[in-house]
Parts: structure tokens; sequence; C-alpha cells
């Protein structure tokens, strides 16, 4: 069992957690606002696993969230959920729920999980509110009626691809400054993770490559809106963590 230290915690973060999510463009808030809070929360995280036990770690629960699509199709995000459970040491299936539409599972500690959903929601919106611009642009005007939906999908696509390779990099750095520590908190974690993933016994299949029409143009409109959300993560970063725009 966890020690009450530990839950205690836990519960902290999941309510500064809970009061971050409230940072979010559906509650009047810009995307920059909103990222930021997403750096900031990869900090708290940080804080929290040096602030436990191997013991402690080793004895944490893993556990299972859903981020539902509400869409029976593949959705941007797909490209980018990968990195998000990366990022957040944790593990991600797609499946259908009982309605038929994707859904995406993280699987690992509570309070890695409650990051990956966190993060999945902020580059959702992030995600529709750049396309919303883009739509109002004139180089999306130029586009043929009848190839604004293919426009559409290669700028979200690039976007998510630019985020996705951002969030591998803050990894990176994470990570460096993590085992910096001396404790290899990110091995112990994953062996955390892999040992009770295994007992899942989950019959899951790679996503067959597809083939993808592209439009170059609206992808690299999207790359750059991607590459335009500078991250600077690190634990006691001075001034606080932030990603801006």
């Amino acid at each position: 069992m966890s020690s009450p230290s530990h839950l205690a915690a836990l519960d902290k973060l999941k309510t500064r957690i809970q009061a971050l999510r409230g940072k979010t463009t559906a509650n009047g808030c810009t995307e920059d606002e909103a990222l930021s809070a997403a750096a900031k929360v990869a900090e708290l995280l940080d804080r929290h696993d040096l602030s436990l036990s191997d013991v402690e770690i080793r004895e944490t629960p893993c556990e299972q969230i859903s981020f539902e699509t509400f869409r029976k199709k593949r959705i941007p995000l797909d490209d980018c959920v990968g990195a998000i459970a990366h990022f957040c040491d944790c593990r991600v299936w797609r499946e259908k729920n009982p309605a038929g539409e994707n859904r995406y599972v993280y699987f690992g500690l509570r309070s890695d999980i409650e990051v990956a959903h966190y993060l999945t929601e902020l580059i959702d919106a992030a995600v529709r509110a750049e396309l919303g611009r883009y739509k109002t642009s004139a180089d999306y005007r130029r586009f043929r009626h009848q190839d604004r939906h293919l426009a559409n999908a290669s700028f979200s696509f690039g976007m998510v691809v630019s985020i996705g390779d951002k969030l591998m990099a803050m990894k990176a750095a994470r990570d460096k400054v993590n085992d910096g520590a001396g404790r290899g908190l990110v091995v112990l974690k994953s062996a955390v993770v892999d040992e009770e993933f295994c007992k899942l016994d989950l019959k899951l299949r790679a996503s067959r490559g597809t083939g993808r029409t592209v439009s170059m143009t609206a992808y690299e409109a999207g790359g750059s809106a991607g590459a335009r959300l500078t991250i600077n993560p690190g634990i006691g970063a001075d001034p606080p963590a932030a990603l801006k725009r």
C-alpha cells in the first residue's frame, strides 16, 4: 500500500492539475496560457516523482484513463498521442467505446496518466484553435472549395507532428535532469509500468500504415504553427517553466 505521505502528495498534485486544467480556451483564456500550463504541470510532475522513494514508486498501482474523441474516424491527435505517452512515462492504445467511437487509453502511474490526459486536452484545443485561425488566412482562401478538407487535414497533421517532436525533445531534456539526481527514476518507472502492462494481456495490433495525401503548403503552415510554440521546461526553471507562442 502507498504511504499516507505519498497519497497526500498525489492528492495535492491532482488538485494542482485540476486547477491548471481550468486554464483552457473553453474557459476564456488563450492557447498560450493553456500551453504554458502544460509545461508547468510537467514541472509539477517531476517534483512529485522525485519526492517519492523507490519503494513508493514500486508499490504505486497502475491505472487507466480514457480520452474520448467522439469520432468514429481517426483524428489528428492519432499522430501525437504516442509522444504524449512517452513524455508522461505511460502506455497508450486506441480502442472503440460502446458507441463505436475512438478513444485513447493511457495506462501508468496515476499522476502520469492524469498529466497525459491533461496534455491531450490542451493539444487538441490548441490544434483546433490554430486551424480556426488558418482558415481565416489568405493562404487558406487560395485553396479551391473542394480542396479545403485536404488543407484542414494537412495543417492539423503538420501541427501535431511538430508538437510531438517538441514533446520528445522536452522529454529528453527532463530525463537528463532527472538522471542527474542519480536515481535512475525513468528506468524504475518504466519497469513498473511495463510489468503491470504485461498483466493486462491485451491483444493489441500495430496500426497499418495507410497512404496519406497531403497538401505540403498546408502541412508546412501547420508545422510552423507548432514550431512557434516554444517549450522552456525544467525543474526549478527561472522563470517558471512556460510554453510560449
